[in-house]
Parts: C-alpha cells; structure tokens; sequence
C-alpha cells in the first residue's frame, strides 16, 4: 500500500501546503498521515496558548478525519522549536511505524523559524530512519521520494518544479482548509484562505490544469513536470 506523510510545523500548516495532494493521493487509495511537529498554539491574538491549544487539537483531528487520514501532534513548543537528538528521533520513529512512500514537508528558505527546523529536523530523521544499524522499537525505512510544498512564509529560493493537478479535488480542499478556525474566523492578520484559494487558480493557470498546487524536489533531482497523476506512480 502506499503512503504520503506530510509533516508540518504546526496544527495547520500540513492542511494549507498540501490539503489538496493528500485528498488527490487518498482518493487513488494511499494510507495518509499528518505529523504536526507543534501545535502552533501562539498564534490566536486574544487567546492564550492554553485555550488556542484545545482549537488546535480540535481541528487537527477534523482535519485528519475529512481526509481519512492517521495524525500525530508532537508535544514540542510553539516557537520554541529545536534541531536536536530528541525532535530527530521523535520524526525518524514516525517514519519507521508508518512506513511513507513519500514524505511532503517545508523548504527552508522560510521567515519562521519552526519552519526552517522543521525541514532540518525532517532530513536529519530520514537519516536516522533509514539506517539498519539504529536498533528502535520499528524497523529501518527509507521513503521512496521526497517534496517541499509551497507555503506563503516558506518562498525565499522556492521553484516550483512539479505542477500538479488537484482540479478534482480543489472544492474539497476548500472545505477542508474551513476545518481549522485560522481559516473560518479570519482572526490572523494574513488572509490565509483567499491565498491559498487564489494559489490554486494560479498554479492552474502556469500549469495548465483547472486548479494546480506546486511542490519542489530535492536539487540534485530537479526536473520540471506538469503531471496529471500520481507522485509515485
């Protein structure tokens, strides 16, 4: 069976980057699974991060279930976020138990700092995953591929090098972005649902679909695509 992990730096982040392709992916019958690495509890501008933190968790199990898909929150900081041993292993046990076939997270050249952790924490864990010699309560695993999503605060040095065609899923998109309160109860400063929304027509527009998200590759695997399928086919 295959399986697409999106792992996000915060409650949220996974849905907006790449709602579309794990509703395209589940739809053709891949098992789903969403890491949030934080819950992203800082952000609401009256509500304490106790307070924002039970939204959170409430909208990222409706998230999870409007796609079908299996969910983790880690219990590290909003933030507060660090590259050690510890949020390494933390991702590189998840890859081991759920096994991906591709794995979706943040580029680096981003304006937070969660961000850009997170990217370097997923990389340092696909290291530590995929060597046998690591002796953990899951085996080794290694993913097939792996993709940087397009995300509004995640764009300095992205280029988008695959288009991909997300015009059957986009209406659902749309509702699941409304699962989380940052998109229903426009409290945040930055109109993340107009974006994202607008996003859509645009990538379709450059990648000639109906609606369209982008993801990056690695460097050292570039190539542009406009694909219509799968990322594994």
């Amino acid at each position: 069976m295959s399986h697409l992990m999106v792992v996000g730096a915060h409650i949220s982040d996974a849905e907006n980057m790449a709602g579309a392709v794990m509703l395209k992916h589940k739809r053709a019958g891949w098992d789903i699974s969403i890491v949030h690495v934080t819950a992203g509890d800082k952000g609401h501008p009256t509500l304490s991060p106790e307070e924002y933190n039970k939204m959170r968790m409430a909208d990222a199990q409706a998230s999870a279930e409007f796609i079908g898909a299996s969910y983790e929150v880690l219990p590290y900081k909003d933030g507060e976020l660090e590259v050690n041993e510890e949020t390494t292993w933390a991702v590189a046990d998840l890859i081991r138990k759920y096994r991906p076939t591709v794995i979706i997270t943040h580029w680096k050249g981003s304006l937070h700092t969660d961000h850009t952790n997170t990217y370097e924490i997923v990389h340092k864990a696909l290291f530590k995953a995929g060597l046998q010699a690591f002796r953990r309560e899951y085996p080794a695993h290694y993913p097939s591929a792996i993709y940087y999503s397009e995300n509004w605060e995640d764009m300095e040095g992205y280029s988008a090098d695959i288009y991909l065609d997300v015009s059957d899923v986009f209406d659902d998109y749309l509702k699941l972005l409304k699962t989380h309160a940052l998109m229903r109860e426009n409290y945040a400063s930055f109109r993340y649902y107009d974006y994202y929304e607008a996003l859509g027509v645009v990538r379709g527009c450059l990648g000639g679909f109906r609606r369209a998200v982008t993801l990056m590759q690695p460097h050292s695997l570039y190539r542009y695509e406009r694909r219509s399928g799968l990322l594994v086919e």
